[in-house]
């Protein structure tokens, strides 16, 4: 049987993991196939100088990769939605199987992809899109495959969990850790795909996609970053029994599906607000099975090349048993059974908030904030109010939970808390999961 031929695109720190990954345990992935696996052709700008690749068939145009009649599965690693594109729409037509890790491509443009990729009987394969090493993908759409999802929730971005793991453990500022994210390499020259939420609202749409038998809908997704978040909150958090985590979550509402992206407070004896530094980690709750959590490494070389590789290997099973790379539905589901299921507006979704407000210290302050948030109907569920610091000090912090209340109404206790005299400056407001 002859080999199937893989042809590798991009040549930076994953698809330098990749051809890494592949050559030195060729063997094992060989056996586990079924069939031998090679790298026949790599398209890279420039060399890696992290992969010896003097023996392998280099060309510095990619697309004289996915128009190789030789090769068998193309595998994306180049980035971006524009020459990506191109790149895997060319492959598609041209008959080949693509393997990606963009998330951004499959969550803006994945449903025509998607369908033209059926009409050539061929796959695209993405699994190492979210949550990198992690077999999140295969874990929803085919070892929950007997569960009605309810909804899950993730920490699907490393950078903004470093950031934050080291605001909480150091107290320092965002910007501070920010620099040092920079650094170490964790994030871009350009952070905003990261600290603003687009990069894990890209993932949380493919999960959601999956799980709720959907059209992928990356523009309907609410996204909010941490940049705001203050070393105050963090500590007030701690003090409240909780860690700050930016979290992607969708959920099944009688409504519709909700899909946000944005920090949020978690209870400190859920094993997702432990995971620290820039791991990643998925809790998916099921009708069936109940909850189960899914953690490690989201990005990196040999990390994400993982995915990829598996994702090969499933396409090359196939292949060596006669078919043509065809397995699981794309989005898990068969075309005609996904719904375009309504997205429930960020005003009417439902959540505990935390509250942190610079007020007067003066008698009747608390009173006014409380009747302002009890005219919405919310109440205060715990509270914390600091004693000034000095004799020249005349504003105190308050930070507090209210009970669960719908986000417009919060909304507009905020606006009235914030006309208030005794209050200086915004109210600083961070949602409330308790993932029970």
């Amino acid at each position: 049987m002859k080999p199937v031929k893989v042809g590798l695109c991009g040549l930076g720190t994953v698809g330098s993991g990749t051809f890494n990954l592949l050559t030195r345990n060729v063997s094992d992935i060989n056996a586990r196939a079924g069939i031998e696996i090679e790298i026949s052709q790599i398209g890279a700008r420039r060399d890696n100088p992290d992969c010896d690749t003097s023996a392998a068939n280099l060309s510095r145009d990619i697309f004289d990769v996915v128009n190789n009649p030789e090769i068998d599965v193309v595998v994306e690693l180049i980035g971006g939605t524009t020459v990506a594109k191109d790149l895997v729409v060319q492959a598609i037509a041209n008959g080949k199987h693509v393997v990606t890790a963009n998330k951004a491509l499959i969550a803006e443009f994945g449903n025509d992809i998607f369908a033209a990729a059926a009409d050539k009987g061929v796959v695209v394969a993405y699994e190492a899109a979210v949550a990198g090493g992690i077999p999140i993908i295969k874990a929803l759409r085919e070892g929950l495959a007997a569960n009605r999802i309810e909804w899950l929730a993730g920490i699907i971005n490393g950078t903004g969990n470093f950031i934050l793991t080291e605001m909480k453990d150091k107290g320092r500022d965002f910007a501070d850790v920010l620099k040092e994210a920079q650094d170490l390499g964790y994030a871009e020259a350009d952070p905003t795909f990261d600290v603003e939420g687009i990069d894990a609202a890209h993932k949380l749409v493919i999960l959601a996609s999956l799980a709720f038998a959907m059209p992928l809908q990356y523009d309907k997704v609410f996204c909010e970053g941490i940049s705001a978040i203050q070393p105050i909150d963090v500590q007030y958090a701690d003090e409240l029994g909780y860690r700050i985590k930016h979290l992607g979550v969708a959920r099944r509402h009688q409504d519709g599906i909700e899909l946000r992206v944005h920090p949020t407070l978690i209870p400190q004896k859920r094993l997702i607000a432990n995971v620290d530094g820039v791991m990643n980690s998925v809790l998916v709750q099921g009708d069936g099975v109940g909850p189960t959590l899914y953690y490690g490494a989201g990005a990196g070389g040999e990390p994400t090349a993982s995915a990829i590789i598996a994702d090969v290997v499933d396409i090359a099973r196939s292949i060596a048993n006669g078919g043509k790379g065809q397995g699981a539905q794309a989005l898990g589901y068969i075309p005609e059974h996904l719904v375009n299921h309504p997205i429930v507006p960020i005003e009417e979704v439902e959540t505990t908030s935390y509250l942190r407000m610079s007020a007067l210290d003066q008698a009747g302050v608390m009173n006014k904030i409380t009747q302002i948030l009890s005219s919405v109907g919310a109440s205060i569920e715990a509270l914390i109010q600091k004693e000034p610091q000095s004799s020249g000090q005349d504003h105190v912090d308050i930070a507090l939970l209210t009970n669960r209340v719908k986000e417009k109404q919060i909304n507009q206790a905020l606006l009235e808390i914030e006309a208030l005299e005794a209050i200086s400056g915004k109210v600083s407001r961070i949602r409330v999961e308790s993932l029970g």
